[in-house]
């Protein structure tokens, strides 16, 4: 399998339960919700997506023709850190149409945990260590178990009971980003003071400057 990678970037989680942590991540090319291109936005099934996940072959990171190779450039931009556990976030666009479990096993010979930040819409290969799950109204969630549900709030069609039943052990509420943001950071608070399953997620790496 041939693996595209938009990014590989060394940096703080800026998100969720791992808000802080150091990590590499692995940011794979496409999406099966959008295609990226923002005369599409409009009719797609995710319309809000603030990330650049479009393949371009003359600045981006690069195909790799095995997972041994993809493994290594991850733990070329983790090399020379002193201390911790290494760990790769593989993010998109939607990772999950890429990432497999014999990639997953090359970064764990390597010594990384493994999360993946999915839209859900797809199953997870065997192997990952933290998977996080991020619903998008209309689309057909079939990951309902993992550690993390970080949904983008308000989505009409997406309300946060909807997955209260679903197998995972964080509840996150991240308010949508856009000329909104303020108010939908004030519902966002307001809803996880009455129903306290659910917590705030902010942005923290667009506050303090980093990527």
């Amino acid at each position: 399998m041939t693996y595209t990678v938009k990014e590989i970037f060394y940096t703080l989680q800026g998100e969720g339960a791992n808000t802080g942590r150091p990590a590499v991540f692995c940011r794979f090319a496409g999406c099966n919700l959008w295609s990226g291109i923002e005369r599409d936005r409009t009719n797609a099934i995710c319309q809000f997506c603030d990330t650049d996940f479009v393949w371009n072959s003359t600045t981006d990171v690069g195909k790799f023709n095995s997972p041994v190779a993809l493994a290594q450039a991850v733990a070329d931009a983790w090399s020379q850190k002193v201390g911790g556990t290494p760990l790769v976030v593989c993010t998109g666009g939607e990772p999950l149409l890429q990432l497999d479990e014999t990639l997953i096993r090359a970064f764990h010979a390597r010594g990384f945990e493994v999360a993946v930040e999915t839209n859900g819409t797809l199953p997870a290969p065997d192997g990952i260590d933290w998977i996080c799950v991020s619903p998008k109204a209309n689309s057909k969630l079939v990951l309902k178990e993992g550690h993390e549900i970080k949904l983008v709030f308000p989505q009409e069609g997406a309300m946060p009971e909807v997955f209260e039943s679903f197998e995972f052990k964080n509840l996150y509420l991240q308010p949508m980003d856009g000329l909104a943001q303020k108010e939908n950071t004030r519902q966002a608070i307001e809803y996880c003071k009455a129903h306290p399953r659910w917590r705030l997620s902010v942005q923290v790496h667009k506050i303090v400057g980093i990527r």
